[in-house]
C-alpha cells in the first residue's frame, strides 16, 4: 500500500471546484517551500494536478506534465478537464506525451519539440503490473473477491459463462438529463438481458447518485448491482472479469482495451482519438438508443465483439515510466 508523505486533506463535504483549487494551491505552497524539489511531476487533467502545477510555477519550479497533449478542443467537454490540461500545458517545461498524436497537438500549440517526449501512458504500466501481481498471487485474488463481495458484488456469479457489463459514470458535463438517460438505458439493458450482470461502482458525488435513485428507486433487478466505489486493485480485478465496459471515464478508455475489453464511451467527444481510430472504443454519448443498441450489438454478435476486443491498444507497452525516468536523468 502506497502511503503519502503529505496529505493535503482536500476532500470536504459539499466542496466545489473553487474549494479544491484553493486548498491544493495553499497546501502545495507549504509543501514546496519545505521540500524545494528540482521538478514537480503532475499527471493528467484533474483540478488537483493543474493547481499543483500552478503552485510550482509560483515558486519558479519546473513542471513535468505526464499524459500531456490530450485535446478535444472543446473547453466544456470534458469539463473542466479540457481547460485544466491546456493550462498545465502552458505551465509545463517537460511534456510526456502518451502518443504521437498528443505530441502533434502540443507542437500545434507552439511547444518546442525538444520539450516533448513520447512515452506511452503510465496507466498501462500500472495496469500490467497489477494484472501480473493478481495473476501470480492467489491470496491477493481471494482478498479482492472478498472486497468485491463486501462492496456488493459476488464475483462467483460469473461461473458457467455468465457475462458482466462494468459501468462507470461521473462526468460533470453529463449531470442532469444526461445521467437520467444513461440510467434509463442501463435499466432497459438489465431487463433485456437477465443472463448478464450489470455492475456499477457508484461515484460518491450526489449528482451521480441522485439520478440512479430517481430511475431505479428502491426496486432492483437480480442482475443489477450498484456497489460502493472500489480502490484500484479491486477495480482492475473486476474490469479483467468483465465482458464490456460502459463508461464516461478517460483513463478507462486506455486501460480496458489493454485487457481486451470493448469500451463504449458515454460522451460526445474524446481526447483519445487514437482509440477511436484503432477500434478499441466507440462513442455513444448519453443517447438512450445508442447505448442500448451498441451494448446489445456486442452481447449479440461474437463477430462484432471480437472486432473490438482484439483491436490493438494504441496507448503503450507498459514502459512509459522508464522512458520518463530516462528523460529526467
Amino acid at each position: 500500500m502506497i502511503q503519502p508523505d503529505y496529505d493535503l486533506n482536500i476532500m470536504k463535504q459539499g466542496q466545489d471546484l473553487y474549494d479544491v483549487t484553493a486548498r491544493v494551491l495553499t497546501g502545495m505552497r507549504d509543501v514546496l517551500k519545505e521540500t524545494r524539489p528540482d521538478i514537480v511531476l503532475v499527471h493528467g487533467d484533474t483540478t488537483t494536478s493543474t493547481a499543483a502545477a500552478l503552485a510550482a510555477f509560483y515558486q519558479q519550479i519546473p513542471v513535468g506534465h505526464i499524459e500531456a497533449g490530450l485535446r478535444t478542443h472543446n473547453i466544456y467537454s470534458p469539463w473542466p478537464e479540457e481547460v485544466n490540461r491546456q493550462i498545465t500545458g502552458r505551465i509545463a517545461t517537460y511534456h510526456f506525451a502518451p502518443t504521437s498524436l498528443s505530441k502533434d497537438n502540443l507542437l500545434q500549440e507552439g511547444i518546442s519539440g525538444e520539450q516533448i517526449i513520447v512515452t506511452g501512458n503510465t496507466v498501462i504500466d500500472a495496469l500490467y503490473m497489477v494484472v501480473e501481481k493478481i495473476k501470480n498471487d492467489g491470496i491477493l485474488s481471494c482478498e479482492l473477491e472478498k472486497v468485491l463481495k463486501a462492496s456488493g458484488y459476488d464475483i462467483s456469479r460469473l461461473s458457467d459463462g455468465r457475462k458482466l457489463v462494468l459501468i462507470t459514470g461521473h462526468r460533470r458535463e453529463n449531470f442532469g438529463d444526461g445521467f437520467i438517460s444513461m440510467c434509463k438505458a442501463i435499466k432497459s439493458l438489465s431487463e433485456k438481458y437477465p443472463e448478464v450482470d450489470f455492475v456499477y461502482p457508484m461515484h460518491l458525488n450526489p449528482n451521480v447518485r441522485k439520478p440512479i435513485h430517481e430511475v431505479f428507486g428502491e426496486s432492483q433487478r437480480a442482475n443489477l448491482f450498484f456497489i460502493e466505489p472500489l480502490e484500484y486493485l479491486s477495480f482492475v480485478y473486476l474490469m479483467e472479469k468483465s465482458a464490456i465496459v460502459l463508461t464516461d471515464s478517460g483513463g478507462i478508455q486506455e486501460e480496458a482495451p489493454g485487457l481486451g475489453k470493448p469500451v463504449l464511451v458515454m460522451r460526445d467527444t474524446t481526447e483519445r482519438p487514437e482509440a477511436l481510430e484503432a477500434g478499441t472504443v466507440k462513442l455513444v454519448g448519453t443517447d438512450y438508443d445508442k447505448i442500448v443498441n451498441e451494448v446489445s450489438g456486442l452481447l449479440d454478435s461474437q463477430e462484432y465483439y471480437e472486432k473490438m476486443s482484439k483491436a490493438i491498444n494504441p496507448y503503450g507497452d507498459g514502459k512509459a515510466c522508464s522512458r520518463i525516468v530516462k528523460a529526467l536523468y
